[in-house]
């Protein structure tokens, strides 16, 4: 593996081990939707998902009914849709006697086909031509069993992490239907801003935490209901186990929800609430107010590194902390700012990380370096099919990706910077950003030519 950069602060070091872990495991203003200009319209647009689901006793499966309302914002007729069946992605179709962990059926509101690229994608074949501007929907009973491994979509003794669990819907844009395959290094995930009110009825000795703003009320006996309404996100998670828990309220007014197992270290849950609480008032003060007004920090011993999901973050947690910060940042750079994570990585991983490292005060001067780079083809801007070939680089995008925009700060200047990062998140608030979107709009900042910059960096 090419070496990595010489941090120098004993903090960075102490989060560059946390980000390693999570590299193994990884096997603001407005409120309409914006894209990057210049490119076609992405659809089905403004999803509404209506979820309610009945968990078993200990929260390793989960079934009942979806229902998801869309609009066609492109210019010619929607004749399907695919639901991305993500968490299907390790076990693929499943094996003889073992189905896969997501299934679909009972589909209404079009025809389901079989599903194809290894069970994580069905069509919907729609019963006919959805003009532009108009809406339709389709719903169908889902089931969903989670894996026996301690994974984003997995469990942890007695504790459950359904990321990725729910089926959503794939993205239609310029380049045709997004069906890209699952990764487990990275991620392969692409999805516009919907909104979702999901009931998930458990047994009452469970916590759940969820996406969105959340509610618990009775249910059957011995049974409750949390209730979650999540606007504008690009995806739904949620645990499931006997958590300890507390919540507080930031300076900012965001509500900060913990979640922790028992044998966790006490230590670090305290520090990753502290840190938690900070970066989501701070990152709201550099890059636009939080929109949400809740997050979860699900917080475990064993689960490596960190995994992101809007208002929701799932954390490995030892006595030095978590990467809390990194995955809060995650809340603007992926979540509220979108970008396809398949086909450009580095628009979350890379802006994430330089999010951490100006929180923690890293010294990231003479941090790039042209040495840790193996060939001419690896670059900032390579897609995760090159970064799944070469498991071994993927650390580029963290790390050199951080130092890269670390850099452009020093090219711009530490106010301009801010200024451009604002700005940017403010024009694609809801939206999706593009590589070329942002070359532009630093550009546009700059009276220097950046070309020469984006070739020393490799961001192309």
């Amino acid at each position: 593996m090419p070496s990595l950069p010489a941090w120098t602060s004993r903090t960075a070091a102490r989060l560059l081990v946390v980000l390693l872990a999570l590299l193994m495991t990884q096997s603001g203003t407005g409120s309409e939707a914006r894209t990057a200009p210049g490119t076609q319209s992405a659809t089905p647009d403004r999803p509404r998902y209506d979820v309610t689901l009945r968990g078993n006793a200990d929260g390793s499966r989960w079934t009942g009914r979806q229902r998801v309302s869309f609009h066609n914002a492109s210019t010619g007729p929607l004749r399907e849709v695919y639901l991305r069946l993500w968490g299907n992605g390790v076990d693929k179709c499943g094996t003889t006697g073992i189905p896969p962990a997501v299934r679909v059926s009972k589909v209404r509101g079009g025809t389901a086909s079989r599903p194809a690229v290894n069970c994580t994608a069905l069509r919907i074949a729609l019963p006919k031509p959805l003009a532009h501007g108009e809406r339709a929907s389709v719903s169908f009973d889902v089931s969903i069993t989670v894996p026996e491994r301690n994974d984003r979509f997995g469990r942890e003794g007695a504790f459950r992490f359904l990321g990725n669990a729910l089926p959503v819907l794939a993205v239609h844009d310029a380049r045709g239907w997004h069906l890209d395959p699952y990764v487990s290094t990275g991620e392969s995930f692409y999805a516009l801003a919907s909104d979702f009110r999901v009931a998930l009825d458990h047994p009452s000795n469970l916590k759940v935490p969820a996406t969105g703003r959340t509610s618990t009320h009775p249910g059957r006996p011995g049974r409750s209901v949390t209730v979650s309404v999540a606007r504008r996100v690009r995806d739904f998670a949620w645990a499931a186990g006997p958590f300890r828990t507390a919540v507080e309220t930031t300076p900012g007014g965001v509500r900060v929800k913990s979640y922790w197992a028992p044998e966790t270290s006490a230590t670090g849950v305290n520090l990753t609430r502290k840190d938690g609480a900070a970066a989501v008032d701070r990152f709201g003060k550099e890059f636009g107010r939080y929109p949400y007004g809740e997050i979860d920090l699900v917080m475990t011993s064993e689960f490596g590194g960190g995994m992101e999901y809007p208002g929701l973050v799932l954390l490995g947690t030892t006595e030095e902390g978590s990467a809390v910060v990194h995955e809060v940042a995650h809340q603007w750079w992926y979540g509220i700012v979108g970008n396809d994570e398949y086909g450009a990585p580095w628009l979350d991983e890379s802006f994430a990380q330089y999010a951490n490292a100006r929180f923690y005060g890293w010294d990231t001067r003479d941090c790039w370096s042209e040495v840790d780079w193996p060939s001419d083809r690896t670059a900032l801007t390579n897609s995760m099919a090159y970064w799944a070939a070469h498991r071994g680089e993927y650390h580029l995008v963290y790390t050199a990706g951080s130092c890269a925009l670390a850099d452009l700060e020093r090219t711009l200047g530490a106010d301009t910077m801010a200024r451009l990062l604002k700005r940017y998140a403010h024009d694609h608030w809801y939206g999706v950003s593009t590589t070329a979107a942002f070359k532009k709009a630093a550009q546009s900042v700059s009276d220097e030519d950046l070309s020469p910059f984006w070739k020393r960096h490799r961001i192309r």
